[in-house]
């Protein structure tokens, strides 16, 4: 029976799709039009009704450092505050629901939206995103994750499968949007356009509603990607509460409730959802946007973005007394975001010539000299490098801006190179030739490589895409007004053959395999020892920092705490990141040497130490098993490392549990090693051998060849067991097993 039986199927059908590009339908007496709008890292709010692809035509709102920035900050607090901000311009213009942020795992760096995503690491990825949510959603505003799930690549993006296996989806591609669903009660969930082992994600019943909502207790609004659902029906079967834009099919729903196929029921679920989150959203268009305070914070979440990756000799900051040669079009012309559906229009924007004039007029730098040197389009300027290495030629030191142009990068194709363009190294190498000291910044959405030429720079700063305040935040570091603390969330390679995913990107004929597993990323550089340009997790300051003290204290069952001293040992105030990692020792691996499961920044004056105290818990030494569909923690010793990188371990300690005391079900066709080792099997399976005579003197060798038989087939060796046999066998220890179970010994 339906439970609003006011309104007539043909509206309740109609609510499930929108009304227009940017707004949920409205219903007369119930449900007000929800106004949606993208806003990953700063508001694409069009006006009047707008239309998808008016990239540029939004109203003017801060732009933020994309995901790509505010992740390498690994500052949830700086996050929590740049999601305020976002949540109080959204509220401003009338937004109830800011689409964003994204949360997809950069699998490859040569992902084309690897900007808007975080990292390759689902913890940071989580910490990452669940402060950006809160954030927004502490203004009245509700934030939508996305995209739901296993979306990391372009290529096709709209029909490919991508093919993952139960354990690395657990374990890689699920843990954040977990994470940040149980602990943020987002308000909408965007399912993604790909398909997911052959299932398109927006018709997906387990993905929507099993796990989404039955096993992670989502209550909110799960929406398509914009275009991303191809058969109404099987979609709001699955779970799928709002398809936008709408694509005038409700009619189709309609009629499977009139013909049987889709229960009534079904969308008065739907309809209570959408009255949840009108309920929970508070817009406020009385209320203005601040702007220039929101260009501070913009600014601040900018300096703590880059990265520096290489200061030999000490070449930053640049010396006050020294001149200055700025060398790339990035440097008057900033990149500062990516292309494609988050495409913002800034307030203002900062360029860092701009701001290295201003840095003369304050004192701070002796004289700036410009030279644009290549173009953004890449056509050959044979004079613009002859100028840039004329102005290297007479300054003390050139500081080239490189990277990528806009057209690498975007929404809708992926790379296929990590290189930079061949213009931008030449004048690289002939401006090394007659400069004394030569600083690279680099401009990218997703990571470049640096191997083959950062042997000619001094000093190499990792500028990413930072947002409108990006040029000033980037010469705030260059001068040392403030100095560098981000780290990197994803691993620069050396070569891209290096990567896991070389072999298995993007796909072909519609599908993509995820042969890599759970390797990805750092989990597969480290474990291999393969070298790296940069490891994960990786950044330089301008000081230096020790760490002490490591201790590891147990703080419940399965539970423990991981306190350490960081002490900052240089001359200047700093911010140091520490990581928590974890990791067991095999000798054949099947899972990564090391695992990041915590983290924290701590900004430091010079001499001061902190003591910084992370959890750990049982689920961050665990696995995924398929078998039982279960999180498993095995009995054993763990390492605990803590570093300033995955590949620079400072302290080392160790974990010993009883893990999760689990006995699964054995069955007559589990092996015989499985029934030998098992803890209650084992000894009925000893029994049992020792009741046939001649086994005891069996080989040691032919006994190994045994444990892999599964236990049925011994029915057909002569030994005269029978398949009734066996059959009361497995009754038996089935008993055991569930007693010692209600004994409390061990669980199943």
């Amino acid at each position: 029976m339906s439970t609003h039986p006011r309104l007539d199927l043909t509206v309740k059908a109609s609510v499930t799709s929108g009304s227009d590009t940017w707004h949920s339908t409205g219903v007369e007496g119930e449900l007000r039009p929800l106004h949606l709008a993208d806003g990953p890292h700063g508001l694409r709010q069009q006006p009047d009704e707008g239309d998808h692809l008016g990239i540029g035509g939004s109203v003017p709102s801060t732009c933020f450092p994309p995901a790509v920035g505010l992740g390498s900050t690994w500052n949830p607090d700086l996050v929590r505050r740049v999601g305020e901000a976002l949540g109080g311009e959204a509220s401003a213009l009338g937004v109830d629901v800011v689409l964003g942020p994204g949360m997809n795992i950069k699998r490859s760096p040569l992902c084309g939206r690897n900007f808007e995503y975080v990292s390759e690491d689902p913890h940071v990825t989580a910490r990452i995103a669940a402060a950006l949510v809160e954030g927004i959603q502490s203004q009245g505003v509700g934030a939508c994750v996305k995209h739901f799930a296993a979306n990391n690549q372009e290529t096709d993006r709209h029909r490919v499968s991508a093919e993952v296996d139960e354990r690395t989806l657990r374990e890689i591609y699920l843990p954040a949007f977990e994470e940040v669903i149980r602990t943020t009660e987002p308000a909408m969930v965007m399912s993604s356009y790909n398909r997911l082992n052959g299932v398109y994600t927006s018709q997906d019943p387990w993905l929507l509603t099993d796990l989404l909502r039955g096993e992670w207790g989502f209550e909110g609004v799960v929406v398509s990607d914009w275009g991303a659902v191809f058969d109404r029906v099987a979609a709001v079967r699955a779970g799928l509460d709002l398809e936008m834009p709408p694509s005038g099919t409700d009619q189709l729903v309609a009629d499977a409730v009139r013909g049987g196929e889709l229960d009534e029921s079904v969308l008065d679920t739907v309809v209570e959802r959408l009255k949840r989150l009108q309920d929970r959203v508070r817009t406020d268009t009385t209320r203005s946007p601040e702007h220039e305070a929101h260009d501070a914070l913009a600014r601040e979440a900018a300096r703590e973005a880059l990265v520096l990756l290489k200061n030999d000799g000490g070449a930053l900051p640049l010396a006050a007394d020294r001149s200055v040669a700025v060398v790339g079009e990035f440097a008057r012309t900033p990149r500062y975001q990516g292309g494609g559906s988050s495409h913002v229009v800034p307030t203002r924007v900062h360029s860092a010539l701009d701001s290295f004039e201003a840095a003369v007029s304050e004192g701070a730098l002796a004289g700036v000299r410009f030279a644009a040197g290549f173009t953004l389009d890449g056509t050959e300027e044979p004079a613009l490098a002859e100028e840039a290495v004329e102005a290297a030629r007479e300054a003390d030191t050139a500081v080239l801006f490189l990277g990528l142009p806009e057209s690498a990068e975007s929404e809708g194709y992926d790379r296929t190179t990590i290189g930079l363009p061949a213009p931008q190294l030449e004048l690289l190498a002939r401006v090394r030739e007659v400069s004394e000291r030569v600083v690279v910044v680099l401009s990218n959405g997703g990571v470049v490589s640096v191997a083959e030429w950062q042997d000619r720079a001094d000093a190499v700063l990792e500028g990413w895409l930072l947002g409108q305040a990006g040029g000033a935040a980037v010469v705030d570091v260059l001068t040392g007004a403030a100095a560098p603390s981000g780290r990197l969330t994803e691993t620069i390679p050396v070569r891209l053959s290096d990567h896991a995913t070389y072999l298995n990107f993007p796909g072909e004929h519609g599908r993509v395999r995820h042969g890599e597993g759970v390797f990805v990323g750092y989990r597969h550089f480290d474990t291999l020892d393969v070298p790296v340009a940069y490891p994960f997790g990786f950044g330089l300051t301008y000081t230096s920092f020790a760490y002490s003290e490591l201790e590891v204290a147990p703080n419940g069952e399965n539970a423990w705490t991981v306190s350490f001293t960081v002490t900052n040992t240089g001359d200047r105030a700093g911010s140091e990141v520490a990581q928590l990692y974890t990791g067991v020792e095999q000798d054949h691996p099947t899972r990564p040497r090391r695992e990041l499961r915590g983290f924290a920044k701590a900004a430091l004056e010079p001499g001061e130490s902190t003591r910084i105290e992370l959890p750990l818990t049982g689920r961050d030494l665990s696995v995924w098993d398929p078998r039982d569909h279960r999180w498993s923690l095995a009995a054993g010793t763990y390492t605990v490392s803590v570093g300033a990188s995955s590949r620079d371990v400072r302290l080392t300690g160790g974990i010993t549990t009883e893990g999760d005391r689990y006995v699964r079900k054995l069955t007559k066709y589990c092996t015989v090693s499985e029934w030998r080792t098992h803890r209650v099997g084992g000894p009925v399976m000893r029994e049992l051998m020792s009741s046939f005579p001649g086994l005891s003197d069996v080989p040691e060798d032919l006994l190994r060849m045994a444990d892999s038989l599964p236990l049925i087939t011994l029915r057909t060796f002569g030994l005269g067991v029978t398949e009734e046999m066996l059959d009361l066998l497995v009754d038996d220890v089935e008993a055991k097993r569930r007693a010692a179970v209600e004994r409390g010994e061990i669980t199943g």
